[in-house]
């Protein structure tokens, strides 16, 4: 009868581990896998992982299926792998379902508040990059956007500042946006969300204040001597999306502006005159 030696019959339980353990290990969720980090941020503003609670600061890393929320007075700018920026505004609550950097897929979810997007263009043909809400998704390639969902409400609205976006129901009924543009879309209502409308100057300053975070150089530094003002600030906001309102503007009424007319003759230059 052939038995085998201690040493073949633990090589081959080796060697049976080996074969088996990268299988479980890849169908294993992906549970701490990085998606960005919290660039800058005015407290308080924390993240749910796991169960657990942490208060987020400058640099804290955000992973995938992890809860940004901010508090009534909290905002945070989440900068993610790709090079795409999260400004999330006060009293809200994002998650970053997926954020693939090498298929250029990503997916947030946006349970409350407010949200602006500078999403980097995508170049690979299955690559997407859209927000959900309770309401409808919207979806984007290389644009600066705002979204905001209403729990009160149940309304969606979205606003462009820049590029396009997709933006549908639940029932996948859609409209595209563009530049200076905004729709709405409630959540239980099948119908098409409202046709694109051109944004008021408020509203587009409005929802860019909401969510603007500036450098502390902006807001002032103790000693440094090179603070800027409240005002100053909220004039580079208003000049930041100046050509986004002249564009909506000129676009819609096409303004016809008549040539020059030659100059009025003065003297007479002809055989008659005397």
């Amino acid at each position: 009868m052939n038995t085998k030696s201690p040493l073949a019959l633990g090589l081959s339980v080796l060697l049976s581990f080996s074969i088996v353990a990268p299988a479980q290990l890849s169908a294993a969720p992906q549970n701490g896998q990085r998606a960005g980090e919290v660039d800058r941020l005015i407290p308080a503003v924390s993240i749910d992982r796991g169960g657990k609670n942490i208060a987020a600061k400058a640099k804290t890393v955000v992973d995938l299926q992890d809860l940004v929320n901010t508090q009534i007075n909290g905002r945070a700018r989440v900068a993610l792998d790709d090079g795409s920026v999260l400004n999330v505004g006060s009293n809200a609550s994002i998650k970053v379902v997926k954020h693939d950097t090498g298929a250029q897929q990503t997916e947030l979810e946006l349970t409350y508040g407010k949200l602006r997007t500078q999403a980097q263009k995508i170049s690979k043909p299955d690559g997407k990059f859209e927000v959900r809400t309770a309401a409808g998704v919207a979806g984007v390639v290389g644009t600066d956007f705002y979204t905001e969902y209403d729990q009160s409400t149940k309304a969606m609205n979205v606003i462009v500042y820049e590029g396009q976006v997709r933006v549908c129901n639940l029932a996948g009924v859609c409209v595209v946006l563009k530049p200076g543009q905004f729709t709405t879309v409630r959540q239980g209502d099948n119908s098409a969300p409202a046709p694109p409308q051109q944004a008021t100057l408020d509203a587009l300053v409005t929802a860019g204040q909401a969510t603007q975070i500036l450098p502390a150089a902006a807001v002032g530094a103790a000693g440094a001597g090179a603070g800027i003002g409240a005002a100053l600030g909220w004039t580079l906001g208003i000049i930041a999306i100046a050509p986004v309102v002249v564009f909506g503007v000129t676009s819609s009424h096409h303004t016809q502006v008549p040539p020059p007319q030659p100059p009025p003759q003065t003297g007479c230059t002809g055989p008659n005159c005397g």
